[in-house]
């Protein structure tokens, strides 16, 4: 984590030396990428910089935890859904938020999977925990199966349809791109993983789900 020194700059120039950093790590590579070249970039002499991190990974570490931040900010906090209509809806909401956001930023798509996987990302998970925990009240998933399992599996099969959506965006046109209903960019995620959560009120009312926000 950043030095208290860090800390105690302001708010722009924090973001400065954090967002060249990104671009670094996001460009090279979270192993590729020179500590000296990204100091050098971001204005900061080598003496001032051990003032703020304590080495390259500390550096990383704050990068990685900004990304991993702004994505679950798209995500949105889970609560409660009403129903499995709202329950649908809400994810709806969620996964093409994330997908925006990502498609939006390319540096956090780039560093996504890394800032995922941090030991203590644990509130990624946290988030797939709710949604898991709040489907299995409503029956739209199964609760025959070990909750931990289900969040992974859950979180891994969300992460790989945005891999899958956003390259399939390059492929398209922007028009194309812009003109796909949100439902219908949705509604592929939401089959797959109602197949594989089984519950008895995952498709019981039919439709696809739209966006609630």
């Amino acid at each position: 984590m950043p030095l208290p020194r860090f800390d105690r700059l302001p708010a722009e120039r924090r973001e400065l030396i954090l967002g060249v950093a990104r671009r670094h790590f996001a460009e090279h590579g979270t192993e590729g990428a020179s500590y000296n070249k990204i100091i050098e970039a971001a204005g900061v002499s080598k003496t001032a910089v051990y003032h703020y991190f304590d080495g390259r990974d500390d550096l990383l570490a704050a990068v990685l935890d900004g990304v991993l931040g702004r994505l679950l900010d798209a995500l949105g906090p889970w609560g409660p859904a009403r129903d499995v209509a709202d329950f649908r809806a809400r994810f709806a909401a969620s996964a093409s938020a994330l997908a925006g956001h990502l498609r939006d930023h390319p540096d956090d798509l780039a560093l996504a999977d890394a800032a995922i996987a941090r030991i203590d990302a644990g509130s990624w998970l946290d988030w797939f925990d709710a949604l898991v925990t709040d489907g299995q009240r409503l029956g739209v998933i199964r609760s025959d199966v070990d909750r931990g399992l289900l969040v992974s599996v859950t979180a891994a099969v969300i992460r790989a349809a945005d891999a899958w959506a956003l390259a399939r965006m390059r492929t398209e046109s922007v028009d194309e791109a812009a003109d796909l209903p949100e439902s219908e960019a949705v509604a592929p995620l939401w089959s797959l993983l109602c197949g594989l959560w089984g519950g008895t009120a995952a498709t019981a009312d039919g439709g696809t789900p739209t966006d609630a926000r």
